[in-house]
C-alpha cells in the first residue's frame, strides 16, 4: 500500500495540500466557499485516480430547524426553515426571510406550494447552476452533482450547497455510545455543522422540491481520524468495489464503503485495529457489504434512519452475481487482494524498480499539487497568473526532468515510449 501511494505520510500531506488549496481559493471568491470533499479531502487517492469532489457553498443563505430564533441570524442573511416531514435525511425548504445577497438567484428557484408557503426547488436550483465554460466539458449529471472534465484529464464532481443549522441531528449523533472517535473529535464534527444539497429521495413524488442533509466536512474529519489500518481497509474495499464488482449505474458507491468503515470504527475498540488485523477487518467489511447488498439495507452513519441502499436500482441478476463474487472473495482469505490489478502488480513486481517508480510517482504528485496551489498564490488582483514565477518555473523544470527519467527507464526495460504527456498522465493516475 505504501508503494502505491497510500502511506500515512502521503495521506496526511495530501489532506494539508487540498486544505491549502481551499484557503487560497476562498480568499478570492467572496460569496461562494469552496470545500474539497470525498477522497481528496481524505488524502486517500492520487491526483488523477478519482474524481475531485468539490462543494460550492452559497454564502448569505442559512437553513434552520423549526423553532430556531431568527433574531439570532444577521438580517442580511436569507433564511429557510427545514420541513423534515419527508424521507429521513431529507427536507423541504420553506422561505422565512429573504436575504440581501444572491436574492435573484434564489428568487428564480422559489415556488408557491398553494398553501401560502414559498419553497426552494432543488431541481430549479440544480438547473440554474448546471452551466459550462470554455475550459470545461459537462458530463452526465448524477444526483446533486454537476460533473465536468477540466483540461481533458481532471474529473470534477461539483455540488452546490447551502449551509444548514441542524443541532438536533448532530446532537443525536454525538450522544451515541461509541468506542470511536474521541469526545474531542465528536465535538469538532458537531462544530463543523452541516449542509443541504439539491437532491431528493429517489422514490419520492416530491423529490424535485426536496434537499438532502450532508455532513461533508464532518465526515472528512472522521475519516482523517481513522488509524492507518482502518484507512487501508477503506482503500482496499473501495478498490474491490471498482475493480471487481464494477457498478454500472452507481448501484453501490464508495460512499456505502465509507459508511461501513465508519460503523466498524465506532463499534470496536481502536486497540483491535492494527497491521496484524488488516485481513480480519477487510473480511468483516466484505461481510457487511454482502449483507447490505442482500438485504438492501445500510444505515447512514450520521442519520441511521436513512437507508443508503434505498432506491439503489440493483437488479436481481446483478445482486445474485455480486453476492456470489463477495462469497468467493471471503473464502479466498488474504489472496483476495491478488484480484486487484494494482495490488497484484505491486506484490509480484521486482522490489527495486517498483520502489524506484513509486518514489518518482509520489514526487510528481507532490509537484502537481504544489504547482496548482502556487498558481493561486501568483494570482494578481485582476485575475492574471504570473507564469514567470521562479518557484513555478522550478516546479515545471523538475516535472519535466522526472518525466524524462521515467521514459528512459521504460526504454531500458523494453517499453515503447512515444507520448511524453501520456507518460506523465499515467504516472499520476
Amino acid at each position: 500500500m505504501t508503494r502505491l501511494g497510500y502511506s500515512e505520510e502521503m495521506r496526511r500531506w495530501r489532506v494539508e495540500k487540498y486544505r491549502e488549496r481551499d484557503r487560497l481559493m476562498n480568499v478570492r471568491l467572496g460569496n461562494i466557499t469552496v470545500i474539497t470533499a470525498g477522497s481528496k479531502a481524505e488524502g486517500l487517492t492520487c491526483w488523477l485516480e478519482s474524481d475531485n469532489d468539490i462543494l460550492y457553498v452559497l454564502e448569505g443563505v442559512l437553513c434552520v430547524e423549526a423553532g430556531f430564533n431568527l433574531h439570532k441570524i444577521p438580517g442580511d442573511i436569507g433564511v429557510f426553515r427545514m420541513d423534515t416531514r419527508v424521507y429521513p435525511g431529507n427536507c423541504r425548504l420553506l422561505q422565512e426571510r429573504r436575504g440581501h445577497t444572491h436574492s435573484n438567484e434564489i428568487h428564480n428557484c422559489l415556488c408557491d406550494n398553494g398553501y401560502g408557503d414559498i419553497l426552494l426547488s432543488s431541481s430549479l436550483f440544480l438547473d440554474k447552476y448546471s452551466t459550462s465554460s470554455a475550459d470545461m466539458v459537462l458530463l452526465e449529471r448524477a444526483g446533486p452533482s454537476t460533473p465536468w472534465l477540466a483540461g481533458g484529464v481532471l474529473h470534477v464532481d461539483g455540488v452546490r450547497a447551502l449551509r444548514c443549522h441542524c443541532p438536533s441531528i448532530l446532537q443525536r449523533w454525538a450522544a451515541r455510545p461509541r468506542h470511536w472517535p474521541s469526545p474531542a473529535i465528536v465535538q469538532k464534527v458537531v462544530a463543523l455543522g452541516a449542509f443541504v444539497t439539491p437532491v431528493g429521495f429517489k422514490e419520492s413524488e416530491t423529490k424535485h422540491m426536496e434537499w438532502r442533509n450532508c455532513f461533508n466536512t464532518g465526515e472528512s474529519e472522521l475519516v482523517n481520524n481513522l488509524n492507518g489500518t482502518q484507512a487501508q481497509v477503506y482503500v482496499m474495499l473501495k478498490t474491490i468495489l471498482t475493480d471487481v464488482l464494477r457498478p454500472c449505474k452507481k448501484e453501490v458507491t464508495s460512499y456505502v464503503i465509507k459508511n461501513i468503515v465508519l460503523w466498524q470504527a465506532e463499534s470496536n475498540s481502536q486497540d483491535e485495529f492494527d497491521t496484524r488485523s488488516f485481513f480480519h477487518w477487510l473480511h468483516d467489511g466484505l461481510r457487511e457489504l454482502k449483507t447490505a447488498i442482500a438485504t438492501q439495507q445500510l444505515s447512514y452513519y450520521m442519520i441511521p434512519e436513512r437507508n443508503l441502499m434505498a432506491g439503489s436500482g440493483l437488479q436481481d441478476q446483478q445482486k445474485s452475481q455480486w453476492l456470489t463474487d463477495i462469497t468467493d472473495m471471503m473464502a479466498e482469505g488474504p489472496r483476495v487482494i491478488l484480484r486487484l490489478p494494482k495490488i497484484r502488480k505491486a506484490v509480484i513486481a521486482s522490489p527495486e524498480p517498483m520502489l524506484w517508480f513509486s518514489k518518482k510517482r509520489m514526487e510528481l504528485e507532490i509537484l502537481y499539487l504544489e504547482f496548482f496551489n502556487r498558481d493561486w498564490k501568483c494570482l494578481s488582483e485582476n485575475g492574471v497568473v504570473d507564469e514567470y514565477d521562479d518557484i513555478k518555473q522550478e516546479i515545471i523544470r523538475r516535472m519535466v526532468e522526472l518525466t524524462v527519467e521515467v521514459a528512459q527507464r521504460m526504454r531500458v526495460e523494453g517499453y515503447s515510449v512515444d507520448d511524453m504527456s501520456a507518460i506523465l498522465k499515467r504516472i499520476v493516475m
